[in-house]
């Protein structure tokens, strides 16, 4: 297992290194992002089609995406009202971003076209299953493997580039305060859960240490549990991601750390708009911190974890 960490781990590592300077180099490797997460997710679906009595077993990965869920949300709600007592961080006033999908439905729009893939992916499997057998869905999981490669590269490079200074990092304490409380408080709901999973304790931390980066995270554990936990934990984060749209407007006045950490990684890109929009420019440079250290943390937790 180790051995299948470390060349996991080395393309992420090999694209941290490389600097890009070229804006639109750059916006490239943006756009290799997002595709290579639809193609992976579509080849999830096209293996998810390739299991035995698929509608029991997508029925169970339903009824464990809940638990997981369940678990998870309410340390996580916890631990961050407790934090926004203690941190007294407040929202102020700001103007509507120009193009930002500031409304609930718009945002979760792009996160729904997401499942619809999934979706898409089983249907082109069971399509494709009455003329290939067997061979087309082990074809779809070698080809994820590799694409998931290409993948890592791409997200080391563009976190290198996100243009975030180590030492704005480790100055804002309102953000990482934010992300300690939210990647523990998850970890702990992660270990609690495994047994009603029927997981090792190390597999419910890798599952619960998505912290919200759902693409990712499905990929992840799909590559190592097999697509049913990819499953799990595609649908795990991604409610996360859309009860933050619902939270954000709700909470962030008088709840700022609450509304912000929920978030998890999406803070930084996904769920941003709503809280500048709904929290102020002050809430702006705390979101990205919390958000760009839990998607920093989150691809080698979860591939040591399940190295264990």
């Amino acid at each position: 297992m180790l051995t299948g960490l470390v060349i996991v781990l080395l393309p992420l590592l090999l694209g941290y290194l490389v600097p890009v300077r070229h804006a639109g180099l750059l916006a490239l490797i943006n756009r290799g992002v997002h595709a290579s997460v639809y193609v992976i997710l579509l080849l999830m679906g096209v293996s998810l089609a390739g299991l035995e009595e698929l509608t029991r077993e997508l029925s169970r990965m339903g009824g464990q995406a809940l638990q997981l869920f369940t678990v998870i949300t309410a340390l996580n709600l916890v631990a961050l009202w407790w934090l926004s007592r203690r941190l007294g961080l407040r929202s102020g006033d700001s103007p509507v971003v120009a193009g930002a999908p500031t409304t609930k439905l718009a945002a979760m729009l792009g996160s729904l076209s997401l499942v619809a893939v999934v979706i898409l992916g089983v249907l082109l499997g069971l399509g494709l299953g009455w003329l290939g057998g067997q061979a087309i869905f082990s074809g779809a999981e070698r080809l994820a493997e590799w694409v998931l490669y290409a993948l890592l590269a791409l997200i080391g490079c563009q976190l290198r580039n996100s243009g975030m200074p180590l030492r704005q990092i480790l100055l804002n304490r309102h953000g990482l305060a934010i992300a300690a409380t939210l990647a523990v408080s998850s970890l702990l709901g992660g270990l609690l859960a495994a047994p009603l999973l029927e997981l090792r304790w190390n597999e419910g931390l890798a599952m619960a240490a998505g912290f919200g980066w759902y693409s990712l995270s499905a990929i992840l554990i799909g590559d190592q549990l097999g697509p049913v936990m990819g499953g799990v934990a595609f649908f795990n984060d991604l409610t996360r991601e859309l009860l933050a749209f619902v939270l954000i407007p709700l909470l962030i006045r008088r709840h700022a750390p609450l509304a912000i950490g929920y978030g998890g990684a999406t803070s930084m890109d996904f769920t941003l708009p709503v809280i500048q929009q709904h929290g102020g420019v002050a809430c702006v440079p705390v979101a990205v911190v919390s958000g760009f250290i839990l998607s920093l943390l989150s691809p080698p937790l979860i591939l040591l974890l399940l190295s264990l």
